[in-house]
């Protein structure tokens, strides 16, 4: 196996430039490498420490929210999300630009839930005046669902803005917060967000395993007679914390003490701010780096996240994605391919355990491989 040090001290298997599973510091991993009860009163106090602190980071520990912990990914969330907390006559409308904010329609039609659409190209933001018309003119609708970073592109949509139009026609409010909630600074209460769906890995850099949802509880006791799901019913996994302080079900023991120690690791490093400025390091250094070998970001700079950024394909003839992929793999460095509707492309996560050092080696390793592939020329590079 490739394992090495950066200036952290943190082990590493190859590095993934993924948007999750992602890259975790030795210590996240170590932290799960012993056994606990699934109903022992020790993980008891494990989910109550990890559901508070998920409300602070939230900016809710006392505005009437709640933090539900569930077994799945954080697609296995929205799901529950959808089938848990839309009434029975009641209308969903879903706000998309990408794979992820289809995949919550496919998810209300399987549930034979009644939905609507507002829908903008994969290279735009969510058209707000689009969503109020909508709003405004069909009455039944109930529920709105967005992505806040719509991982398909790396597109951030202002769901802080689109809150606001919710609110003001009284409907429900979901945002898909899973590859933004840990590294992105947020009040929930403030964006009028009335279910956040995350995931214990991406960016808190925990180990995949288990969604969580913030709820607001207000809203989250209405939805008791909802449930059109028995194991992913939300209310039901709440009362059962409330009551028991255990999962419903079992629960993934060894995946929450890795969090717990994830949850530590974002304090010492300064909190959702300061993980948010090293993203954002490594998204810059990554894209300067790029446009050094001629590859062309896939979105504007203004709408772009900073947990991945999508690539098109380099024009170049020689350029195969499959050959760039098992080359740079070969060299330790995993990244992910594109998932555009119109454009080829991959994608390049900067979340996770990975500093500006590691994207520095990606880019050497880019380099390598490309001057291999005979795509770029060694010594036109250094003339440059």
């Amino acid at each position: 196996m490739n394992h090495k040090f950066n200036g952290f001290g943190n082990w590493k298997d190859k590095i993934l430039f993924t948007p999750g599973p992602i890259t975790t510091s030795r210590s996240i991993k170590m932290a799960m490498m012993r056994d606990i009860g699934s109903r022992d009163s020790e993980l008891r106090a494990i989910v109550a420490d990890i559901r508070k602190r998920l409300l602070k980071i939230g900016g809710v520990s006392k505005n009437g929210y709640e933090a539900i912990l569930l077994q799945g990914s954080g697609t296995f969330a929205l799901e529950a999300v959808i089938a848990s907390t839309v009434p029975p006559t009641g209308k969903v409308l879903f706000v998309v630009n990408g794979v992820y904010g289809r995949r919550m329609i496919e998810m209300a039609k399987t549930l034979k839930i009644e939905y609507c659409v507002s829908e903008s190209q994969e290279n735009a933001l969510t058209n707000i005046e689009a969503v109020e018309k909508i709003l405004q003119t069909d009455k039944k609708i109930t529920n709105v669902a967005v992505v806040h970073c719509e991982t398909t592109s790396g597109i951030m949509n202002p769901v802080k803005e689109i809150g606001e139009v919710v609110k003001k026609y009284d409907k429900i409010y979901f945002v898909d917060a899973v590859t933004t909630f840990g590294a992105t600074p947020m009040n929930i209460k403030d964006f009028n967000i009335d279910y956040l769906v995350a995931d214990s890995c991406k960016c808190f850099e925990g180990l995949p395993g288990f969604s969580i949802i913030i709820a607001l509880r207000k809203e989250l006791i209405k939805t008791k007679d909802y449930k059109r799901v028995y194991t992913y019913d939300l209310f039901s996994q709440w009362q059962e914390f409330e009551a028991t302080g255990d999962f419903r079900f079992t629960p993934p023991t060894h995946i929450l003490l890795a969090f717990q120690q994830a949850l530590n690791e974002l304090e010492e490093e300064g909190g959702v701010e300061e993980r948010a400025i090293r993203y954002k390091a490594n998204a810059d250094l990554l894209i300067e780096g790029m446009h050094k070998f001629g590859f062309r970001e896939y979105l504007f700079p203004g709408l772009r996240s900073s947990v991945i950024v999508s690539f098109l394909h380099h024009d170049h003839p020689n350029f195969s994605y499959d050959k760039f992929y098992l080359l740079l793999k070969e060299r330790g460095q995993v990244i992910y391919r594109g998932s555009l509707s119109n454009y080829p492309g991959f994608r390049i996560a900067t979340m996770g355990r990975i500093f500006p050092d590691d994207i520095k080696v990606l880019i050497n390793a880019i380099e390598d491989v490309l001057i291999e592939m005979k795509v770029i020329d060694k010594n036109k590079l250094k003339n440059a």
